[in-house]
């Protein structure tokens, strides 16, 4: 990992010291600038001003951030003639010390700036700038007695206009400083910032049922119901009402009807009738469940002997590696540690690779933990995001269920990170920056807690469990090799078997139009069989779409992307031609361009197209299909899952999906459909992941009761990772991939900087990376693999070209490379032939 900076150095307070040191503070704003910069603090904000702090500052001539003060510091700098803060925007920080350093580290480890890092960190409204647009809130209303003056004006105008730029609200006020006035409306929820809106989420609502208060006297009430006369079932409504006032404290429009039996027309009499009021409230999308803590199961021999090895490893040890199999339980572990945590009052970071997997285990941890727990993830709006970032940060929520950005949230007490299917590549951020790796960010911001300086009640530092079935290769080189600590649990849940694991060879299946073969007449009988007896499938398969590409029979053309050098991928249901790598959609093609024929052939298959096979082949299942396309709502992936364990699904069919550590009782069968797709990949870990995807799938399998069955179609039954799967045997695929790795200098004997160079023309995007690497060759030439054009040479109109650093694991020399490629990206945009080349790093690339 990188060295860090001392937070001593040129006369600076130590970070989150507060109280002030001088008249200067080196502030962070939220833009990809290359260092931060440093604005004078005004005498009168010198008391108030801290460490983690918001504040308006000006940067060029008209352009204006909350930028984030990271330290403040006595000595003036050099050379430069310092602008004075123009406001405060908090009296508390909103990030701690540990933000700030993590943000440091990040920036620093993954070569971009702290402005990026920060832009990824903060929720929206935490963000203002010059370009921020805010939208009224309706559910406001428009009585604005509760605000002062200035914010009654621009409440007023948000109200006539609906949305306002902030140098409108800057002419409103006849002044530049309007910052404070702008995050008081945001706090009151009188406004949102645009960016919140873009989100396909708008916050939940209910309708509440009060009591019109004239009928809080008793004897008002009394006279009313002592002299009803008419409306008998009203008058039923109105004791339901009055009863579950009594017992639960708030009523809600859904739950009064269905106590009293009542329809919405005689709901909406006592309405109209004065007697109830509605009033529709946003409510938590995760209802916070009374705060205790409810273990009712006990560990099996096994789980609790893994769960002292894990304790143990600790007394020595920050980071323990639990390898587990498939269904062994390891969530029950994590729930024991959670458990102690929680008892410690200390807080915990539970993280997962996809959205799509929180659903599931939320339901689990809130039976255990019920308001102690909290979600986290970016399909959330950003005023939930604000609402959550503020409850971990007063220590309210003391565990966070999160995908990789739930690294950011200001924990003030961490005393443990779980870090769940530890392998998985989405843990890695892709675009934009920072390329960060959650679970290593996440390894180095528990270690922050450790520090003596980490303030009153910091404790003696967070641990971290990383949880696989088939852990990365670097991760279990690292726990073999001593610098994690390793607990292996190779017994699944009440000493069930492993699924048997068969291989069908498709050469030997001829199809009638040489198509490649999608259900193959063994895992069609074995899908009736299984269904004959109520159990369920899961079918997998690694494409989307229904037909990745198609073929001019006659010449061979394939219609391609008129930006990206690929094929066009067929979606039947909304009957378009979509490039998956810019998105752009096309009309179908049904003549050649290149000969004019009409005649096409589907090559290959995803999910869709089996989706629609499989509903001919068995009319009588229920079939649904799980991948990006069907779950792109905030709950669909959800109402999925929840359809499938209630067994209202037969057949499920998905891409990567469902294999993500779900959890279902009553699967008897899991059918790969196409194995060689998965083995077929231009990448050192193509033998890594094709391993970890088909033990993951097959892991979906005879979890309760049964022993499970996988069948996998391959051309390729000899292929040395299909025997490894087929023997559940991890160690030997590490020990075979640790050889090759060690050959060929991969990780984890050496650390990967990629670079990818991008320009709209093909020419200058050759010739910049051949000046890059010639300028680098004297110092790293033997590190140097490229530059070379990647599989797919263009993307959204640019040219690609890639060049990759194979770099000994030394830290210092490593830090060096970075900063003089940085450095060298710097001198390559002053020639003015490549100023335009862009040019993107990626530290650990996966």
């Amino acid at each position: 990992m990188e060295e860090k900076r001392t937070d001593t150095e040129n006369g600076s307070t130590p970070l989150g010291a507060g109280g002030v040191a001088g008249g200067y503070a080196e502030i962070i704003i939220p833009s990809a600038l290359p260092k931060n910069y440093t604005w004078s603090v005004p005498p009168h904000l010198l008391e108030a001003a801290k460490p983690g702090c918001r504040v308006e500052v000006n940067l060029g001539k008209s352009k204006k951030y909350a930028g984030i003060v990271k330290r403040l510091n006595k000595n003036k700098p050099e050379f430069i003639e310092t602008k004075d803060i123009l406001n405060l925007l908090d009296t508390e920080p909103v990030v701690f010390e540990q933000q700030l350093k993590l943000w440091e580290w990040m920036a620093a480890y993954y070569m971009c700036s702290e402005g990026e890092v920060m832009a990824a960190a903060l929720p929206a409204h935490f963000k203002l700038s010059s370009e921020t647009v805010l939208v009224f809130n309706e559910e406001y209303g428009d009585d604005f007695s509760a605000l002062d003056h200035d914010e009654y004006l621009v409440g007023e105008a948000l109200l006539i206009k609906k949305e306002l730029r902030l140098t409108e609200v800057q002419q409103l006020l006849d002044s530049s400083h309007v910052y404070p006035v702008i995050n008081r409306l945001i706090n009151k929820k009188v406004c949102f910032v645009w960016e919140a809106l873009k989100q396909t989420y708008s916050p939940k609502k209910e309708t509440y049922v009060l009591l019109n208060p004239l009928y809080d006297n008793e004897e008002k009430l009394s006279e009313l119901l002592n002299n009803w006369t008419r409306a008998p079932k009203q008058m039923e409504l109105l004791l339901s009402y009055l009863h579950l006032m009594k017992t639960e404290g708030e009523v809600v429009r859904p739950a009064l009807l269905k106590k009293s039996g009542a329809s919405e027309a005689q709901l909406k009499g006592l309405v109209e009738k004065k007697i109830l009021w509605l009033e529709k409230r946003a409510v938590d999308r995760l209802q916070y469940l009374p705060k205790n803590v409810q273990i009712d199961f006990e560990l099996t021999g096994a789980q609790q002997k893994a769960l002292g090895e894990i304790q143990e490893q600790f007394r020595s040890k920050d980071v323990c590696l639990l390898h587990g199999v498939t269904s062994s339980g390891k969530t029950n572990i994590y729930i024991k540690l959670i458990e102690e945590s929680i008892r410690q009052g200390k807080q915990v970071l539970y993280m997962l690779p996809e959205i799509a997997l929180t659903s599931q285990i939320i339901r689990r941890l809130q039976k255990h933990f019920g308001g102690y727990i909290g979600i986290y993830h970016s399909r959330f709006s950003q005023n939930e995001r604000v609402e959550i970032w503020n409850k971990v940060k007063n220590g309210e929520l003391r565990v966070i269920l999160g995908a990789r950005s739930s690294v950011f949230l200001p924990f003030q007490n961490l005393g443990l990170v779980i870090c769940d299917e530890e392998h998985d590549t989405s843990y890695k951020q892709q675009e934009p920056a920072p390329r960060y790796n959650g679970r290593d960010a996440a390894i180095y911001f528990a270690s922050l807690f450790h520090s003596a300086e980490a303030g009153a009640g910091a404790g003696p530092g967070a641990k971290v469990v990383l949880g696989s079935g088939t852990p990365s290769v670097e991760s279990y080189y690292n726990a073999t090799t001593g610098k994690y600590g390793l607990v292996e649990l190779m017994q699944r849940y009440g000493d069930l078997k492993l699924p048997s694991i068969e291989l069908i060879d498709t050469r030997k299946i001829i199809q009638k139009d040489r198509s490649k073969v999608m259900l193959s007449p063994p895992l069609i009988e074995a899908v009736n069989e299984v269904m004959a007896r109520n159990r369920q499938v899961i079918l997998f398969q690694n494409r989307r779409g229904y037909s990745p590409y198609q073929v001019c029979q006659v010449c061979g053309w394939i219609p391609q992307c008129k930006y990206c050098d690929v094929s066009l991928t067929f979606h039947k249901l909304t009957n378009k031609l979509i490039c998956h790598y810019c998105g752009t959609t096309y009309p179908p093609v049904h003549t050649c361009a290149a000969c004019g024929s009409d005649k096409f052939m589907q090559r290959n298959f995803g999910t869709e197209k089996i989706e629609e096979q499989l509903q001919e082949t068995f009319p009588n299942a229920k079939v649904a299909r799980m991948d990006i396309d069907t779950v792109k709502g905030k709950n669909a992936h959800d109402v999925l899952i929840q359809q499938f364990e209630q067994k209202r699904i037969d057949i499920l069919v998905g891409t990567q999906m469902v294999v993500k550590g779900l959890d279902f009782d009553n699967v008897d069968l899991v059918g790969i459909l196409d194995a060689d797709g998965l083995l077929h990949f231009a990448d050192f870990r193509v033998n890594e992941r094709a391993f970890q995807l088909m033990e993951q799938v097959s892991g979906r399998a005879g979890r309760k009761e049964e022993t499970g069955r996988v069948l996998i179609q391959t051309s390729q039954p000899t292929h040395p990772v299909l025997q490894f799967v087929q023997q559940h045997d991890y160690k030997k695929m590490f020990a075979e991939e640790l050889e090759k790795r060690k050959q060929f200098f991969y990780p984890p004997f050496s650390r990967i900087i990629h670079l990818s160079f991008k320009h709209k023309f093909k020419e200058i995007v050759e010739r910049a990376a051949y000046h890059f690497a010639d300028t680098l060759n004297n110092k790293y030439g033997k590190y140097i693999v490229g530059p070379a054009e990647p599989v797919v040479g263009r993307i959204r109109n640019q040219y690609l070209m890639e060049l990759l650093f194979k770099l000994p694991r030394d830290g210092k020399m490593i830090n060096q490379c970075k900063k003089d490629l940085l450095e060298q990206v710097a001198i390559l945009h002053q020639n003015k032939s490549f100023k335009s080349v862009t040019v993107v790093a990626d530290v650990d690339a996966v």
